[in-house]
Parts: C-alpha cells; sequence; structure tokens
C-alpha cells in the first residue's frame, strides 16, 4: 500500500507536492469562462447545465489530536466528511472539459506525487494485460509517462484523455485500467492508481502552526478538493462535481464510503476518532449546523 507521507518543519510537504501538479495540470484546460461568470454554467450549445451550487457556503471543522502522533493535529470538514456526495462516473458526470464527459476528471491525466508515487504504479502497470487495458499496445511500444510544459512527469495523455482510461464500449470495461485491475484481484484502487488519483474528491493539506508557547505543531487538514484546490486554473474547469447536486445522492456519507482512503491519509488511530466525531455530528436530533448545501434536504 502507499505509504503516508508527513511534512517536515520548512518543506513543502507529500500533499502540496501534489497541488502543484495539479496546478500545473489545470493551466492546459481550456479558458470556459467566454459567456459567464461561473465556470460550468454552460454547454457547448450554450444551454445551462450547472448545478454546482458555488464554494463559499459555511462549514463545520473539527480539530483533535492525533493518538498517533503528539506533534502532529488533524483539522477535518466535517460539513463534507458527512456530506452525501458520490462518485458519478459514467452516470451523470458532466466530465472537467466540455464535450468529454466520458472522461470525468480523467481528461489531464495523472501527475505523480513523487518518484516513490511513479515507481508503485509502475509495477501494477506492468501487470496489466490487453483485456484490461485498451491501449496497452501504446503503452508497451511508446510508453505511459510524459513531461508536461514544466517538465514534470505524470501519465501520458492520448487521443485526449490519460492513456489508462479505458474508452466506453471496451470489452474489458469503461473506466481507469488501474482502477479495474485493483477490483478484479480483490485490492483497493488506492493501492494501484496515482495518489492524486485515489486521494480526490478530498484534500490533504500541511501548516505548521506555532504557538504561543513557542512549540510547533503539523496541523493535517482534512477536506473538500473543490475548484480551489486545482489552483487558479480549477475555475476553468466545465464542471466539478464536489458542489454538484447531481453528485450528492450516496446512502452513506463520506467518511464511510471513504474509508479506506481516509485511513490511508490519517492513519487507523485518527480516522476512528474521526468516525466517532461524524456519527455523534448525524446523530444530532437538530437540524445539521452548515449542512453541505448540495446535499439532499433532511
Amino acid at each position: 500500500m502507499p505509504k503516508t507521507k508527513k511534512a517536515k518543519p520548512g518543506k513543502s510537504g507529500a500533499g502540496k507536492k501534489r497541488d502543484k501538479a495539479r496546478e500545473g495540470a489545470v493551466a492546459m484546460v481550456p479558458d470556459a469562462r467566454d459567456a459567464s461568470d461561473v465556470p460550468g454554467t454552460q454547454d457547448v450549445s450554450g444551454e445551462d447545465v450547472s448545478d454546482e451550487k458555488g464554494l463559499d457556503f459555511p462549514r463545520a471543522w473539527v480539530e483533535f489530536p492525533d493518538p498517533a502522533d503528539e506533534e502532529q493535529v488533524f483539522r477535518c470538514d466535517l460539513t463534507w466528511l458527512t456530506s452525501r456526495w458520490t462518485c458519478v462516473f459514467g452516470s451523470g458526470c458532466q466530465g472537467i472539459q466540455a464535450g468529454r464527459a466520458d472522461d470525468g476528471c480523467c481528461t489531464l491525466g495523472a501527475h505523480f506525487s513523487d518518484e516513490e508515487d511513479e515507481q508503485r504504479v509502475a509495477t501494477h502497470v506492468a501487470r496489466l494485460t490487453p483485456e484490461l487495458w485498451q491501449f496497452h499496445d501504446v503503452g508497451a511500444e511508446s510508453g505511459w509517462v510524459q513531461l508536461d510544459e514544466d517538465g514534470e512527469r505524470q501519465t501520458r495523455r492520448w487521443k485526449g484523455s490519460c492513456v489508462f482510461q479505458n474508452r466506453p464500449g471496451f470489452a474489458g470495461g469503461a473506466g481507469c485500467a488501474l482502477h479495474i485491475l485493483a477490483l478484479r484481484e480483490g485490492k483497493e484502487p488506492l493501492e494501484t492508481k496515482p495518489d492524486v488519483c485515489w486521494q480526490l474528491p478530498v484534500r490533504r493539506t500541511y501548516d505548521w502552526i506555532e504557538r504561543p508557547d513557542d512549540t510547533k505543531v503539523l496541523q493535517v487538514s482534512i477536506g473538500e478538493y473543490d475548484r480551489r484546490g486545482w489552483g487558479p486554473g480549477g475555475h476553468d474547469l466545465h464542471w466539478w462535481c464536489t458542489s454538484a447536486t447531481s453528485a450528492h445522492g450516496a446512502g452513506e456519507p463520506v467518511y464511510v464510503t471513504y474509508r479506506p482512503e481516509l485511513t490511508e491519509l490519517m492513519g487507523k488511530a485518527a480516522y476512528d476518532v474521526l468516525v466517532g466525531l461524524c456519527e455523534a455530528r448525524l446523530a444530532s436530533q437538530l437540524p445539521l449546523v452548515a449542512p453541505h448545501p448540495a446535499d439532499p434536504a433532511r
């Protein structure tokens, strides 16, 4: 399994390296703001198609010490983690680029967080077969990694999207070949996919906090990967799911459906604390404070 990485004082940390990679990727997205101040509000015909609720609304955050590390505290967005978001890839996803809904968020390919991330993915790519990977011949003959305009390494884009994305109609199944490999082998997709892919749409960031007694603590924030998480280019995405009502119909909240990913990002002890806090919030007989605006009404 991928190892959870921890930031060091004075360093940007693994989380911020991923943020930089995504910001670079989004710079490749065409500017979608030609007819509206709100990105993703119109399709190529000019018809209003957006169901996003926006970026700024009240959120309920909770902070608690990491049971496994006295130098670390977690700051978690309960509004997001108790929301009913679910991935709607292939079943209502509008895609991050106009006219390419079938891509979902795979249009740009995936940047690697570091060499270890790329090497881990490579071990699984080597086990992909033509039956699981539509573009196996392309990857085997001419490679599956490319450099972006800044010289950063990422998965190769082929015919407008990530080379690992099987297109609709492929016998082995549409979607990420690395994801399909994991499911076929009874593994979690976080074991086979690049870090940036399995973490979305959860965002982990690091901040070293100086306390009044001259001590420092690493604050690890776990929250929603909204448009801003992609950097300035995020505002130009055709559509983004985390605040879209059509992606908020899950039977269980994010902290439950994303248990493997959150456990990997936080560690089991911290995740268990988070579960207790989320359950307490949802068990309240009073209306939720700061519910996610894209969630169905309770």
